[in-house]
């Protein structure tokens, strides 16, 4: 019991910290990355916080990543989502490979076919997403769930 007790506390203190570094949206805290790194090495990284690379379920969640966005990372026009087709062309889902149902794609977007598996969100579109390389080094933001 201790135990399952000392990690609940660990995990609540952990989300605390990530909140009060970043910004906390609903049942998620977003923390932006201070580098640049390829898709995959993004998700690493923010797996290796306890999080994930962020993935917008809504256009309110939209508009608070476009927020933080401009806050966290000035100047940057745009950063990995949490989104990829790696697996199967045009078939868009998240990191934890589930099908997005909520999509905002910018005009003529995903145009990268094959080669371009890996979706950026896009300041300079008010928060509209397109697809690019996932080699590609980028910015990135973390998301982290909030457990009841």
């Amino acid at each position: 019991m201790w135990n399952t007790q000392k990690a609940s506390y660990y995990i609540k203190f952990h989300i605390f910290t990530v909140c009060l570094r970043g910004t906390k949206v609903h049942r998620k805290c977003y923390l932006a990355s201070e580098g640049l790194k390829h898709f995959h090495e993004a998700n690493e990284d923010c797996i290796s916080k306890g999080g994930t690379l962020v993935i917008p379920r809504n256009s309110d969640e939209i508009n608070a990543l476009r927020d933080y966005g401009k806050r966290s990372l000035p100047g940057v026009n745009d950063f990995w989502l949490g989104i990829n087709d790696m697996v199967t062309e045009g078939k868009f889902v998240d990191v934890h490979g589930v099908t997005i149902s909520f999509l905002n794609w910018d005009h003529a977007q995903p145009n990268g076919g094959k080669r371009e598996n890996c979706v950026l969100f896009s300041q300079s579109s008010q928060g509209k997403w397109s697809d690019e390389v996932c080699r590609s080094s980028k910015r990135y933001i973390c998301e982290f769930i909030i457990p009841q």
